[in-house]
């Protein structure tokens, strides 16, 4: 039987607190300040200034920026799959590379497949989170392509359209994210080829790191407190507009 209880047990932890962190991370940023909750609202924001500048030239290459970087992360992941698909040919000089590593776990060859198989699995998801983001993003440039120009702010179709070309950036960036989470728990499932407790190990680590991240790093304190700014910089704006609406009213009724 290639799989032992230990082995068992390891990937069952390990399969939990992927999907149980991703789970866990979904819910409580509805609830949170997080690096999600908190881009989500810039997204907002960024949309709604969209609306008012006639030359869109400044979003098209932050577009195409955030475009270059994942399509870095889809290309990288086809080569990293290519080499994981690799090594099913050279089972046998794997198991000899492991078993020559100090206090690592007598190698199985129908082991190292299945191991082999789950790396597998984790880069092709990876592959489809990616090219998924890509094709987000490009929905996106289609829908700020077809937003007209509206200078005054006021117009609520508009506003509730920007609103939605934020959710689809926003699940865009969530693909991205997945993506990105893939490869987090990818050095993980590394370490099983190793020992089965440093798989379950490696998982509440990158649990923790993402967890920090996410969470309670400075980045998120730095977003949190500049999504803040930028709603009380809008107030402002819009009882300035609101103010000088009432003068030009009276102005004219006189």
């Amino acid at each position: 039987m290639p799989f032992s209880v230990l082995d068992v047990v390891a990937l069952s932890c390990y399969v939990v607190l992927w999907v149980g962190y991703t789970e866990f991370a979904r819910k409580r940023a509805k609830t949170t300040n997080c690096v999600a909750r908190c881009l989500h609202q810039h997204r907002i924001h960024w949309m709604y200034e969209v609306i008012g500048r006639d030359i869109r030239v400044g979003e098209a290459a932050l577009l195409a920026n955030l475009e270059r970087n994942i399509a870095f992360f889809a290309s990288s992941t086809l080569l990293i799959l290519a080499g994981v698909l690799t090594l099913f040919a050279q089972v046998e000089r794997l198991e000899s590379v492991i078993a020559s590593i100090p206090y690592t776990e007598q190698p199985n060859h129908a082991m190292i497949q299945v191991k082999l198989s789950v790396l597998a699995l984790i880069f092709v998801m990876a592959f489809f989170q990616f090219t998924w983001s890509m094709r987000q993003y490009g929905f996106v440039n289609v829908m700020i392509g077809a937003c007209p120009f509206d200078n005054s702010g006021q117009n609520n179709n508009l506003l509730r359209y920007a609103e939605q070309m934020a959710i689809v950036q926003d699940r865009a960036a969530h693909s991205y994210n997945y993506g990105l989470r893939s490869y987090y728990f990818s050095i993980a499932a590394l370490c099983w080829f190793f020992h089965p407790l440093m798989l379950i190990v490696a998982s509440f680590v990158v649990v923790y790191t993402l967890h920090r991240r996410e969470f309670n790093s400075k980045a998120v304190q730095a977003i949190t407190a500049g999504q803040q700014y930028l709603e009380s910089e809008r107030a402002k704006r819009y009882a300035a507009k609101e103010h000088n609406r009432d003068i030009e009213h009276k102005v004219g009724a006189k």
